[in-house]
Formats: C-alpha cells, structure tokens, sequence
C-alpha cells in the first residue's frame, strides 16, 4: 500500500491501541531491509511522541513461510526472556481490520545496521571496538541458540540436516549459469556423507550476516533483526553463514575487496567461547553456507535476468559462485 493509505490505516489503529483519540500519526515512512514490507512512523500523544516499526508481509503472497511475519513475532517474544538484544514486539496479529493482513509493530531504534564500507560509520571503529563488537555479536548469537525451542513452538519441527542439503536441489537446476556450479554435485554429495554427529539443534536465526545487526555508532549491538528466515534446526548454519560472509577467499570481484567484520577464526572463537559447550568441527556449517549461497546467487540471478526480480547486484555477485563452491570444497576435505 502507499504511504497515504497506510497513514489513514496508522490513524485508527494507534487510537484503537492506546485507548485515545487525540493521537497524530506523522513521519510515515517506507524502510530498507528486505525481511517483509517495513514501515516507520511517529505517534503524537500531546506532549510526547513514540517512535514505532510495522511489519507486515509482502502483498499478493500465502503467508506462510517467510511470508509469515507471526513466526517473526514467536521468536521476539521468546528472547524478552533473554539478554538477546532484540525489539520486543509492543502490537502483532492476524486480524486483518487493520492493514488487511498480519503484522507486528516494534520500537523504531535509532542507529544503524553494520557498515564496514570506505567512509562508512563502521570503518571508523578501531580494532579494538570492532572486537569487542564481535564478542557481543556472538555472545548474542550463542544465547540465541540456547533458547529452549518449545518457547517459540509455532516454527514447527526442526529441519533434518540431510534437508538443509536436499533443499537446494530444485534451486540449482534453475539456476543461470550453470557452469559456474558445475561442482555442485560434488560438494552436495561431500555435505552429505560428513553430516556432523551430535549438532546441537535450537532457534536459529538464518540469515545472521552484519546487515542484520543493528548498532549504535559507538560499537554496541542494540537488535539482531530481520527474523523472516528464522526457524528450528541445526543452529550452527548461523555460525557458518556469517564466517562465509566474513571469509575473502570465498569471494571474487569487488565483493572480495570489501572490508570484512572479522576473520572466521576470531568469529568461531568467540562463538565457541560463549557457548561453553563442546562443538563439532564448524567447517562442516561453513561449506554449506558457501554451498547454499552460490546456488541462491545463481537463482537470483536468473530472476534478475528474466525480469521477474530485478536487482544489477547479481551480475556482480555472480563472480563468486565458483569461489564459493570451491571453498566449500576445500573446507569438506
């Protein structure tokens, strides 16, 4: 919906919530971020003003699976038991008066996702913070996989590990390009017969990469956000996810030259120090990571080029494929 329409929507919903009518809805605006259709706005209360975040899931879409924004409000609700820096969701539901689908609202933070980029606020931070951001980063990341599961029952069962391979079957054969996957069937088999004994199994948060991490300026995890590919099964895949995101040698063209948060060996230390429980070898974790984006890259970049989900990015991303499927190759041994 536009702006206008959603601020006439806005008007009776937050009279409705706090119980008054003397409220102005203003600042109504459209958010970055691709978990979802992410709003922001302000309430007028007087002489007060709250600043708040809506989610609700893409138009013209079943909404189940990523598209359900309620899975996204389970697991928000189970970390208010935690230290998990988060947004506590304020409002969520599924009845549809209100914007005509489910929804979520949540404190609207001031700061900024991670951004490492030349002349960006994170580059700015010395080693030192840049570590102990890590340490947090982690740290939230390993209570965040302590959470008891029945706490967020309405994700369902875990996903076997075999899945976690299989499930990129279908994506791969439609993938553009195809030459640059053309170890594909090799990793997938290697991923298959080292599947690790023992991996914890709890929440995990599935896209846990530094776009997810929203900060304060001087280095201090406010929110892990973005929850839409969150879900019960081997919690380790985050671990790996953002170690493949911070590991050059996965990486060719200018994502390569990119500057990383930090190195996959200082990640998996802090990871594991948090922990404080035995952990199976992370190479495993990691390689699917590599395994899984190189085939979402090929994906997307036959979207892009069919004019079904246009973005110019894949044509650059696409470089690494095969960097990506090599050191996936290369950590399975």
């Amino acid at each position: 919906m536009d702006l206008a329409e959603l601020t006439d929507r806005l008007a009776p919903f937050c009279a409705d919530r706090y119980g008054r009518d003397d409220v102005r809805i203003f600042d109504v605006v459209k958010m970055p971020g691709h978990a979802g259709f992410a709003y922001g706005f302000r309430v007028e209360l007087g002489d007060s003003t709250d600043s708040w975040f809506l989610r609700l899931p893409p138009p013209n879409v079943n909404w189940r699976g990523t598209a359900d924004v309620l899975r996204q409000v389970a697991v928000l609700n189970a970390l208010d038991e935690t230290d998990v820096p988060h947004c506590s969701v304020n409002w969520s539901g599924d009845d549809l008066q209100w914007f005509g689908s489910p929804y979520f609202v949540v404190p609207w933070l001031d700061g900024d996702v991670l951004r490492l980029g030349e002349d960006e606020w994170g580059a700015k931070l010395g080693d030192s913070a840049l570590l102990d951001l890590g340490a947090q980063v982690m740290g939230a990341l390993a209570e965040i996989h302590k959470v008891d599961p029945a706490k967020a029952s309405y994700l369902g069962d875990p996903v076997p590990f075999d899945e976690d391979v299989t499930r990129w079957d279908r994506f791969y054969e439609r993938a553009a390009d195809p030459e640059r996957l053309k170890d594909v069937p090799v990793v997938r088999q290697k991923l298959l017969d080292q599947i690790p004994e023992g991996a914890p199994v709890g929440i995990f948060h599935g896209d846990f990469q530094v776009a997810n991490l929203f900060c304060s300026f001087d280095g201090r995890l406010l929110a892990v956000i973005d929850w839409e590919l969150t879900g019960v099964g081997a919690t380790l895949n985050d671990v790996g996810w953002i170690c493949t995101f911070s590991d050059p040698t996965a990486w060719a063209g200018e994502r390569a030259e990119r500057p990383q948060f930090l190195d996959p060996d200082t990640l998996v230390s802090l990871y594991s120090e948090a922990y404080g429980a035995p952990l199976p070898d992370l190479n495993w974790f990691r390689a699917l990571a590599a395994y899984k984006f190189a085939i979402i890259t090929g994906l997307n970049l036959s979207l892009h080029r069919r004019g079904k989900r246009e973005d110019p990015l894949w044509e650059e991303t696409k470089l690494s494929m095969t960097p990506l499927i090599d050191r996936a190759n290369e950590l399975l041994g």
